[in-house]
């Protein structure tokens, strides 16, 4: 109970920010695909001919023209990389922020309008809501994300980007959501879609604290270790998410991803709203 208590003040609080901070703001530089017919009139001098309707034309013996507008409506997806890396922070802090951060963008496209695919990839599981416009559907997978068991799991984010880049064949807003704690290509995916990647990062991650002796577990692979937890072993640490960080920037710049990294103890909507505008 306690539980559902913590998701449905997540709910509350994310639903009121879209609709008080994100709403109007234009989430993606695609603008839909084709157009919908939104009238039609009579001939006017200027008018380009071929929009000519040939068949009401006869039938009013005058010419008359289509009139279209374009069709925005846009194919949000929410990618979510649950591996066991995100059981960190208190209370298990980063899966609980990428679930907040999967709730605004789920309201935020029911509130524009847009269809909503949600898909969670775990190690052994896959969890696909298809396309919806339906905020039931949409707070159902957010509620999927908020409950998962990740702990003592591990996913391949090469593996997951392979997969969805087979899943989504509509071109689309593709937010991928997660730590980002290893290497990722996703330049398939950003030839052919909009991709926008969100990292989730615990600031303790980022600056350890000396631990001394102590027994470290991996939340992974489940795996023990005795060591004593120093300034060496923090230096090393730190050089290898540097490393690993810098990597990242430079696949999203090349490959032209908008990108933001939102901290546990920080305002998720703010920075959303900086990324949108």
């Amino acid at each position: 109970m306690p539980m559902l208590k913590n998701f449905r003040a997540l709910q509350i609080r994310a639903r009121h920010q879209v609709y008080t901070l994100l709403s109007g703001n234009n989430l993606s530089k695609l603008h839909g695909e084709g157009y919908d017919l939104s009238e039609l009139r009579e001939y006017q001098p200027g008018d380009d001919v071929r929009k000519i309707n040939w068949i009401i034309t006869a039938k009013q013996g005058k010419p008359y023209v289509k009139e279209l507008h374009a069709n925005r409506e846009l194919s949000v997806v929410i990618t979510a990389m649950m591996g066991g890396s995100l059981w960190f922070g208190e209370c298990n802090a980063k899966q609980n922020t990428l679930t907040e951060v999967t709730t605004l963008l789920g309201y935020a496209a029911y509130q524009n309008g847009d269809l909503f695919t949600g898909i969670a990839y775990q190690k052994h599981n896959t969890s696909f809501q298809p396309p919806t416009k339906q905020l039931f559907h949409i707070e159902t997978f957010s509620k999927r994300l908020f409950e998962a068991d990740i702990l003592g799991t591990a996913l391949l984010y090469n593996e997951a980007a392979k997969n969805l880049f087979l899943q989504i064949q509509k071109p689309s807003l593709i937010f991928i959501i997660g730590d980002f704690l290893q290497e990722v290509d996703l330049s398939l995916l950003a030839q052919k879609h909009e991709v926008i990647a969100l990292i989730i990062r615990d600031r303790a991650e980022e600056n350890p604290e000396k631990l001394g002796e102590v027994i470290l577990k991996d939340p992974q692979s489940g795996a023990r270790m005795n060591t004593f937890f120093g300034k060496k072993s923090i230096d090393r640490y730190l050089t290898r998410l540097q490393e690993n960080d810098d990597a990242l920037r430079e696949h999203f710049m090349r490959y032209d991803i908008r990108y933001t990294k939102i901290y546990t103890d920080e305002e998720a909507i703010g920075k959303l709203v900086n990324l949108f505008k």
